[in-house]
């Protein structure tokens, strides 16, 4: 029986329709709409998929336009905008029911030698030493509401280790950052292309929430309206999504009824892969 690491892996390779033609199928996290993950993750493959492996995505920028639904296919366009010397560009329209859901713009490189520096990863905890998000959920099964306690409770393909021990259900006021661990369940191919649009599926984990924590306000808060409004990431360096990262979250600015949050993503072993950043909808009604 496959794990639900290998599902994930199968909805990632997408079916090819058509030259530049992609579609792709949903798993239903309980929420009812797609995962913006999943389909973050799937165009990038889809992008991917019509550029030579030897020319990695350096950058993608994306917008979530309308709720995916998680019964019906995604159909996934491809747009080779432009095939240069050093770089290729590529845009991706995902469409269901006829109307576009989602779009992505991505760039890739060939790769070449040039200067380097990083920030430095802060300190924190080892995975090891802190429980699942799912484990931290547990302790408070009582108050979860029974529509969303099978997800909050369930198996899932990325496992994520928050560093911060915040209550969800009792927040207080915080500083405005938010450090997750995270890796997959078991061992992956030595695919470049996989394991960086696995991360790109893992990034947008509990990412616009951190804006939230200053003014005491979580998913579980009642009134809360909570969408990502548009997400990128920068990939510097390879990476592996089956050994631990780091995802480093800090929110400089909310306001009208958005909230902003950059992220850096390290190895354990202190490398920069990845920076990340995301706006979403943080709206109290």
């Amino acid at each position: 029986m496959p794990s639900i690491l290998d599902e994930l892996v199968s909805q990632l390779s997408l079916e090819k329709l058509e030259e530049n033609l992609f579609r792709g199928q949903s798993h239903d996290l309980g929420w009812g709409v797609v995962f913006g993950g999943q389909v973050l993750g799937q165009a990038l493959t889809a992008a991917m998929r019509t550029v030579p492996d030897a020319r990695p995505v350096h950058s993608l920028h994306a917008y979530f336009l309308r709720p995916g639904d998680v019964k019906a296919p995604i159909v996934y366009d491809v747009d080779r905008i432009r095939d240069g010397s050093s770089f290729t560009t590529r845009r991706v329209v995902a469409i269901q029911h006829g109307e576009a859901i989602f779009n992505l713009a991505a760039s890739f490189q060939k790769q070449e030698e040039g200067f380097s520096h990083q920030d430095a990863m802060p300190t924190v905890p080892a995975p090891e030493t802190l429980p699942t998000d799912q484990e931290r959920f547990a302790r408070h099964a009582d108050k979860l509401p029974e529509a969303m306690k099978a997800w909050a409770l369930a198996e899932r393909p990325i496992e994520l280790r928050t560093v911060e021990d915040d209550d969800p259900f009792n927040p207080q006021p915080r500083a405005p950052d938010r450090s997750i661990w995270l890796r997959a369940k078991h061992r992956l191919p030595d695919s470049p292309a996989l394991h960086q649009a696995l991360l790109a599926y893992a990034s947008d984990s509990a990412f616009i929430t951190t804006s939230m924590k200053p003014h005491a306000a979580t998913w579980w808060t009642g009134g809360m309206q909570v969408a990502s409004l548009d997400h990128a990431v920068w990939f510097h360096r390879p990476v592996r999504v089956d050994e631990w990262l780091l995802h480093v979250m800090h929110s400089p600015n909310a306001a009208g009824a958005r909230g902003l949050v950059f992220g850096r993503v390290y190895t354990r072993d202190g490398i920069l892969v990845a920076t990340t950043a995301q706006e979403g909808l943080t709206r109290k009604r």
